[in-house]
């Protein structure tokens, strides 16, 4: 059976990373290891980490990208899962991603969904539709493939072998959309709707933060232009293909 590692990125996050750590516990298929990325706490978050059973990894480089980069880095696992602090995965998550994988030789990503807890029924409802439905409404057909989710998707190691020592580790990018357009032609990417979370509404408790938010996809789609704009990806999945096809002939 194949290891599975957790990765879940924190900076002050104590009372949520509890959470999060708590379904984990409850998975009828346990992680064989989660590691929290400690990306300079000062609130409780590496004990609340380490009591929950987690490694901690320090990243000292503050942001998303450079922390979540570190945790892949680091894992074990033949599978690498990723979640946020403030996720919380349904007892058959990790089963669930284990039973896609080994159906699947050829998958290499599976990206879910999500559903949003701690706000009201109309901000879940267009958090789901357009936070989320937006991104794999607009951003399938731009990359090729569905995007990976970063609150909930998972990878096999080989995928971070290949991609992780080119994928950018700065600020002001998504670092999950960013490994989606580095993804090669010949690696396949599966949306699973039924692989689904919980995740905080505070991306939309306040306005400076939603916008900083979609302010970060503009520079991330800039940092692979024009070698990964849509026509050059479609030509190089037609070159791969093209091979392939004549490999078998």
């Amino acid at each position: 059976m194949p290891l599975i590692t957790v990765v879940i990125p924190v900076r002050n996050d104590a009372p949520m990373l509890a959470v999060a750590l708590e379904a984990l516990k409850r998975q009828v298929r346990p992680a064989d290891e989660i590691i929290v990325v400690d990306n300079g706490s000062s609130d409780g978050s590496a004990r609340i980490a380490l009591d929950g059973g987690a490694r901690v990894v320090p990243e000292l480089v503050r942001g998303i990208p450079s922390a979540t980069a570190t945790g892949y880095d680091a894992a074990r696992g033949d599978i690498i899962a990723r979640i946020d602090a403030d996720t919380i995965c349904p007892p058959g998550w990790l089963a669930r991603i284990e039973r896609r994988f080994a159906a699947e030789p050829d998958l290499d990503l599976l990206t879910g969904d999500a559903r949003f807890y701690g706000s009201n029924a109309l901000v879940h409802r267009l958090g789901e539709s357009m936070y989320i439905g937006g991104m794999y409404w607009s951003m399938t057909p731009y990359l090729g493939h569905p995007p990976v989710f970063g609150s909930n998707f998972a990878m096999r190691r080989d995928v971070w072998t290949e991609l992780g020592p080119e994928v950018h580790r700065g600020n002001g990018i998504h670092d999950d959309l960013d490994l989606s357009l580095h993804v090669r032609p010949w690696m396949r990417v599966a949306h699973d709707p039924d692989l689904m979370v919980e995740i905080s509404a505070r991306p939309f408790s306040s306005l400076s933060g939603l916008s900083r938010r979609i302010s970060w996809v503009v520079p991330t789609l800039r940092n692979h232009w024009p070698e990964d704009s849509p026509w050059a990806r479609r030509a190089a999945r037609r070159e791969y293909q093209n091979a392939r096809t004549e490999r078998t002939v």
